[in-house]
């Protein structure tokens, strides 16, 4: 009878010990960064990131969001993240620690918005593919935020848009990145590449005609009293991605890290659903402000991508070849 006092009291003390322990455990505190100014549609996704992340975790992990490059740009980011300084972002990827980064930006693998949510959905090739490459540097990329097809502003019409092979009768200023350049032209443009903070100044003198490398929210907010039209080319996409560094991700339990898989992949649709209805809000602005707007359906746009594609190995020296090939097989239908 004593023994069996004995056994009770020591079971007692350790449920008490183990639920002090519990009570007393510290929750883990995560750095958020992201790029984007704080009233900016991502940053306000990773507020609600953070929120929902706290409370199906019941507490036991607390992210911080650190917007607007609080925390370093997306360069310094990156390299904190491999470190481990840092434990999560939503910021472009820092190609000089992979060149194949870069396929991000790679221009027509993706076309309209049906295709972008089975292309960037957490599970399909690209986001394993970009999974991957992290891994290898010590970062997990568990999803993506889309802010919008990139299309094209000009101050004139252009001759025969959908034909790659007729020059467009304008100059065209693109960012200073090989994927833009020889894609721009492939469409039969002819290029310049001018800083973006010159870009207005530019097209009201002439310098340039028409510009590229932004999306329909950029292009009405920042030049549209410049602009007469506005082509949907659909032929790239601004992309960030939703990083954790592995070793935070290690630190999660089993459980925790399907509840990030979870809300990253309703993050990344959600962006996808949410950049569909902001393009389409600022397209409406542009007609209503008097900017002709020039709308085309995947299959008119095809002539385009296929031109694009065939520059695509001109990527291999920096991307590798076998790397592109499977890009091509992947996304180059």
């Amino acid at each position: 009878m004593k023994n069996m006092k004995k056994i009770v009291f020591g079971l007692l003390v350790v449920f008490f010990c183990a639920g002090f322990a519990a009570e007393a455990a510290e929750p883990l505190r995560f750095r958020f960064a992201g790029q984007q100014r704080l009233d900016h549609l991502a940053t306000q996704m990773q507020y609600d990131v953070a929120k929902e992340i706290n409370e199906r975790t019941e507490g036991r992990v607390e992210i911080t969001v650190y917007p607007a490059d609080q925390l370093g740009n997306y360069s310094l980011v990156m390299e904190e993240l491999i470190r481990g300084t840092i434990d999560m972002s939503v910021t472009s990827f820092a190609t000089e620690f992979d060149p194949r980064f870069g396929v991000l930006y790679i221009n027509g693998f993706v076309l309209d918005y049906d295709q972008a949510r089975e292309i960037f959905n957490p599970g399909a090739w690209l986001p394993n593919k970009l999974n991957e490459l992290g891994l290898n540097l010590g970062v997990r990329v568990i999803g993506s935020f889309l802010e919008g097809f990139i299309g094209l502003g000009s101050t004139k019409p252009l001759v025969e848009p959908l034909n790659p092979k007729v020059d467009k009768g304008v100059m065209t200023r693109v960012p200073n990145m090989e994927v833009f350049i020889s894609g721009a032209q492939a469409m039969g443009f002819r290029t310049i590449t001018i800083p973006w903070s010159d870009v207005y100044q530019a097209l009201q003198t002439g310098v340039a005609d028409a510009v590229n490398g932004m999306a329909a929210p950029t292009g009405y907010t920042m030049l549209r009293d410049v602009l007469k039209h506005w082509y949907v080319l659909n032929y790239s996409m601004e992309v960030h991605a939703f990083m954790v560094s592995e070793r935070s991700w290690q630190q999660l339990t089993p459980g925790d890290q399907e509840i990030f898989l979870d809300v990253a992949r309703k993050f990344t649709l959600e962006s996808i659903r949410v950049a569909e209805e902001e393009d389409n809000k600022y397209l409406e602005l542009m007609e209503q402000d008097g900017i002709e707007v020039h709308r085309f359906t995947a299959g008119e746009l095809r002539p385009i991508k296929e031109a694009v594609v065939a520059t695509w190995d001109s990527l291999a020296g920096s991307m590798g070849q076998d790397f592109i090939d499977e890009f091509k097989k992947e996304l180059g239908n």
